[in-house]
C-alpha cells in the first residue's frame, strides 16, 4: 500500500487547521485516514504546529512519503535533520549531538531575525514620523531651491558684466 503523510483540511470556511494524517494516496484530501500524526494551524500569527515526531518516523521507515508542506514542518521541528542521518547509518548518539547543534543553530537564527525585525519596525517607524513632519518642511524648500531664480541672477551678472566692459571698450 502506498501511503502518505499529508495535511487533512479540517476547520471552517476562510479559517482552516489543518491534521497531518498517514493515509492511503489513493484516497481523497478529506478522506479516512490510517493514523493521526499531528497538527498545524496557518492562521495564527506564529503559525503554531504539532507533530509526533517517533509515528512520523515510525510511517517514514514503513515507507510513507511527505508531502511537500509537511516536509516543511519537518524541517522546522528537524526531523527532516534526524531522518536524513538515520537514513545514513550514523548512530544515535551522533545523531542526538546533531540535533542539539542544529537546536542551538536555530535558536541563534530565530534570535536574529527578531532583531532584524525590530530594527525594520523601528526605520519605519522613524519614517513615518519624518514624513509627517516632512511634508511641512519641504515646501518652503522647495520655494528656495528652484532652479529658475539661481539662473537667473546669474544670467543678469554676467549680463552686466559684459555691457560694462562694452562700455570700458568704448569710452
Amino acid at each position: 500500500m502506498a501511503t502518505k503523510i499529508r495535511l487533512k483540511r479540517i476547520g471552517r470556511r476562510n479559517r482552516p487547521f489543518y491534521r497531518l494524517i498517514v493515509i492511503d494516496s489513493r484516497k481523497r484530501r478529506d478522506g479516512a485516514a490510517i493514523e493521526q500524526v499531528g497538527w498545524y494551524n496557518p492562521i495564527d500569527l506564529n503559525n503554531s504546529y504539532e507533530i509526533k515526531n517517533d509515528r512520523i518516523l515510525y510511517w517514514l521507515q514503513e515507507g510513507a512519503i511527505p508531502s511537500d508542506a509537511v516536509k516543511k514542518l519537518m524541517k522546522r521541528e528537524g526531523l527532516a535533520l534526524r531522518w536524513h542521518l538515520m537514513q545514513e547509518g550514523v548512530e544515535e548518539k551522533e545523531i542526538e549531538k546533531e540535533i542539539k547543534k542544529w537546536e542551538l543553530n536555530r535558536e541563534n537564527i530565530l534570535a536574529s531575525r527578531e532583531t532584524k525585525e525590530a530594527e525594520k519596525l523601528a526605520k519605519k517607524k522613524e519614517e513615518s514620523q519624518s514624513s509627517e513632519a516632512a511634508p511641512e518642511a519641504e515646501q518652503p524648500a522647495e520655494e528656495v531651491g528652484s532652479d529658475e531664480p539661481e539662473a537667473a541672477p546669474e544670467a543678469e551678472q554676467s549680463a552686466e558684466e559684459e555691457s560694462s566692459d562694452d562700455a570700458g571698450e568704448e569710452e
